[in-house]
């Protein structure tokens, strides 16, 4: 099934529920009404504002379909903003007049011989309609610029939501070449000449994007003109579009709060005849709670246990997802590109199939002790915290960011390139004693099939040299601290790049340096250090290597990591034994 195939059958769910507008409608962000006399008289004007946060918004209600506006002027029917409804903008408006001409004689068309008695004041106000008139009371200047709606005197709904309007909607008919077969449905029928504008996409154009869109004559075939080079019918392009502009709304719970680098993504359920509106909706939740899970501890402790059991192997129907076997599930991530949309990924598979994915990804980046606390983070979280300069969002590498959440979403291996940026980032000053790189790493070369699968948490006897050795440099680091206190700059901050990269340079002068450190700790008590040192260097090579290729970097910051919270984790020093002073 393709995107647009599954977002038109997803319409009719949303519809159903009122979350999506009907056809020949938008939703835009309205903010006053003018109520109509009978004869066309303005009486009263209303605001709609409300408030969202500290600040009063428009409000968002459906109205007749907005066109797709460039450079022309093209008018909305029953509604649009001052310039084109009254006349008057706040600016210098060089075009007010041929808009508002604009927006008179495509509404006075559009209502035609009607005779219903709103649409009869509606072309009363339009044939009297003066915009000086504006400069009076009830009209205020707060209204320039904003978009209007009209209603007529003593009625609860508004022009647009009338009887009769919407048998004039439905009677429209579309444009473009006739006798072609919708690539959505198949059904014979005249095609959209343009696709619907897509709002909501982070890093977008505010006013909207396109999905699906020919006006370059690269992009035409066979020298059709724009919708007939992909010919879909009116009705699916509205059905469409209008799904995926709901699911992207913000606040929609068909949509991960957030980004992932530059994606916007969304999620949906199929319904048949065995998975109810219940079961897709449970579906939707489970994924919206396993990729972001909740900060409450309850319910995360709970999303927790469920992706663990699957992570174990349990069957996914023995598992409490509530679900209904076959729940077919869909992914989209769409990206900015320019006065376009592209698609970063799209997935769609078996809803256990993913949960099952999932369950793996976060026992992949499973590590002990973990540097999260009950929340396991989301794609997003990881990658701020082992890709982005200063930890900023912004700063996540997009195409990066999209592969990874393909890789999570797919269960194929992760991009080297996280493992590379996870490395950079530790090399340029990232605290490798945070874990959260050590997950990264541990979780990239787990799913390297030529690699072996690093250790979950502290290894002692590990016979990979990278990993002892990462291991020894945070003994040094941490025999440092015993003898000498906090200071300002650790081994750590002035070799750990070095050491990780080129251990044979480095080693030598930081073991004969040591020397001093292990003395000066025993002189004050502290006896653990000299031993486990001894332990260590029992697992490494007489001559150690000269250089490290990446995966092994990677294992010297797991085991820097292992040993760094080995230390943290202990009580304070015992005795001596016996041997230890012989040491001091």
């Amino acid at each position: 099934m393709t995107i647009l195939q599954s977002l038109d059958g997803y319409y009719k769910r949303m519809a159903e529920r009122g979350e999506a507008e009907p056809p020949g409608f938008s939703r835009e962000k309205i903010g006053f009404r003018i109520v109509l006399a009978e004869d066309g008289t303005p009486v009263s004007v209303q605001s709609l504002a409300v408030m969202t946060g500290r600040k009063q918004t428009p409000k968002l209600l459906y109205v007749p379909a907005a066109v797709k506006r460039t450079v022309g002027i093209l008018p909305n029917l029953l509604w649009d903003k001052t310039a084109y409804t009254l006349g008057r903008t706040a600016g210098e408006g060089r075009r007010t007049a041929e808009e508002h001409a604009a927006f008179k004689a495509a509404n006075l068309a559009f209502i035609g011989e009607s005779q219903d008695a709103g649409l009869l004041a509606f072309r009363r106000f339009l044939e009297h309609w003066r915009p000086d008139r504006f400069d009076a009371a009830p009209f205020q200047p707060a209204m320039l610029d904003a978009n209007i709606i009209f209603a007529l005197q003593n009625e609860t709904r508004d022009l647009h939501e009338r009887v009769a309007v919407r048998a004039l909607l439905d009677a429209r008919t579309g444009s473009g070449a006739a006798g072609l077969n919708c690539l959505i449905t198949g059904v014979n029928a005249a095609p959209a000449r343009l696709h619907p504008v897509i709002k909501g996409v982070w890093g977008a154009q505010s006013s909207g994007a396109a999905l699906v869109s020919f006006n370059l004559d690269a992009f035409s075939s066979y020298g059709k003109e724009q919708g007939d080079n992909a010919p879909t019918s009116e009705a699916a392009a509205f059905r469409y579009g209008a799904a995926l502009n709901r699911m992207l709304d913000r606040g929609s719970r068909n949509r991960l709060p957030g980004t992932v680098g530059d994606a916007s993504i969304v999620f949906w359920a199929d319904t048949s005849a065995k998975v109810d509106e219940a079961g897709a909706k449970q579906a939707e939740d489970n994924f919206a709670a396993m990729m972001d899970p909740p900060d409450d501890a309850e319910e995360a402790a709970l999303v927790r246990s469920k992706l663990e059991a699957l992570a174990d192997g349990r069957p996914a129907q023995d598992v409490p997802l509530d679900l209904w076997p076959g729940t077919r599930f869909h992914v989209l991530g769409l990206a900015p590109n320019a006065a376009r949309i592209s698609v970063r990924y799209w997935l769609d598979d078996d809803f256990t199939v993913f949960a099952a994915r999932l369950a793996g990804h976060y026992e992949a980046l499973r590590i002990e002790p973990p540097p999260w606390r009950t929340k396991l983070p989301s794609v997003s979280r990881m990658l701020v915290k082992t890709t982005a300069l200063q930890e900023k969002f912004e700063n996540i590498p997009n195409a990066l960011a999209g592969e990874v959440m393909r890789a999570v979403l797919s269960g194929t291996p992760y991009p080297r390139t996280w493992l590379t940026a996870a490395i950079i980032r530790l090399r340029a000053g990232d605290d490798p004693a945070a874990g959260w790189h050590a997950a990264a790493i541990k979780a990239c070369l787990h799913r390297i099939p030529t690699e072996e699968s690093p250790p979950m948490s502290l290894k002692e006897d590990h016979d990979n040299t990278a990993y002892q050795l990462g291991r020894l440099f945070a003994v040094l680091e941490k025999a440092q601290y015993a003898a000498l206190g906090r200071v300002n700059a650790t081994i750590a901050d002035r070799y750990y790049g070095a050491a990780s990269a080129t251990p044979a340079r480095v080693f030598g002068p930081l073991l004969r340096g040591a020397q001093t450190h292990l003395s000066t700790a025993r002189k004050l008590g502290k006896f653990w250090a000299g031993p486990r040192l001894e332990s260590i260097m029992a697992h490494l090579p007489p001559d150690l290597p000269r250089s490290l290729r990446l995966e092994d970097q990677g294992r010297f910051g797991i085991g820097y990591f292992h040993e760094r919270a080995y230390r943290a984790a202990k009580e304070p020093d015992p005795e001596p034994t016996p041997n230890e002073e012989a040491h001091s």
